[in-house]
This record gives C-alpha cells, structure tokens and sequence, in this order.
C-alpha cells in the first residue's frame, strides 16, 4: 500500500470513528500533498520521498508553533499541536539511529571529496535526498560539519 492509500484509507477509518484531531490532519496533508502536485504540473503525482518531504515541512511547522505557544503560555495550544505532531510523525518512516545516521554521512563526505567545512554544501546535496523523512535536517547539518571541522 503506498503513503498516499494509506492516507485515504485512514481519513476514511478517521471518519467513522469520530477521530476528528487525526481527520483533521490527514485532511490538511492531503490537501499539501494536492497542492505539491498541481505546483508540479498536470497529472503528476509525488513520489513517496516527495510525500516525505511535505510532511516533514508540516512537523516543522508544528514544532515551530509548539515553541512559540509555549513561550506564549499558551498549553492548550501547545498539546493541540503535540498531538497532531505525533500523527504526522506516524506516517514518516523508521528514524536512523546514530550509527546509521553517522555512517550514511561519512559515505556522503567520501563520495563528494570534501575535506573541510566549506564544501558543506557538496555533502548536504548528497545527503539530504537519501535522509528524507528519516533525519532531521538540523541534526544532519550539526554532525557533518562536525565531521568536516575534524578532517580539517
């Protein structure tokens, strides 16, 4: 079943059961997602990693606004995007562990020859495509330059 199945057959099973925050959500990612692809141009659909890629946008969004609701006082707010953060974190794939993760970067540095911070860039643009929705991009950058300062 692909992401995108699986997205319609939960709104569907959302909708019989009266789970309105996980509708809600699933709603407003498909509606990306339909977004994304009318940007692409008539009758092309997104590729999963594509998907990946919106719904990594949409938790950024909600971790952004659970930081400032919290600076703001605001708890309620706070859970109501927790919770739709949690559903969104549910449709993205198994996270890397540290060893996976640090691994995938060192084959990103040998392969683009980069040998100090500088060429961050080269290795980003390797990277991030094979990471989408596995990583945070973040946490991605921190340890590749950490990892180029050290060959430096």
């Amino acid at each position: 079943m692909t992401l995108s199945e699986k997205l319609q057959s939960d709104m569907k099973e959302a909708l019989r059961s009266g789970d309105q925050a996980r509708l809600s959500v699933i709603r407003l990612l498909r509606s990306s997602i339909k977004n994304r692809e009318i940007e692409k141009g008539k009758g092309i659909r997104l590729t999963e990693e594509e998907i990946f890629e919106v719904i990594g946008s949409a938790i950024k969004q909600r971790r952004e606004s659970i930081e400032l609701f919290a600076k703001g006082k605001r708890q309620d707010l706070v859970d109501k995007e927790q919770q739709e953060l949690e559903i969104l974190q549910s449709y993205l794939p198994q996270p890397l562990s540290s060893a996976e993760l640090l691994e995938k970067i060192q084959s990103a540095i040998s392969e683009s020859g980069a040998d100090n911070v500088r060429q961050m860039g080269q290795v980003m643009k390797i990277l991030m495509p094979r990471l989408v929705g596995r990583a945070e991009g973040t946490q991605v950058s921190l340890l590749v330059k950490k990892l180029l300062e050290q060959k430096s």
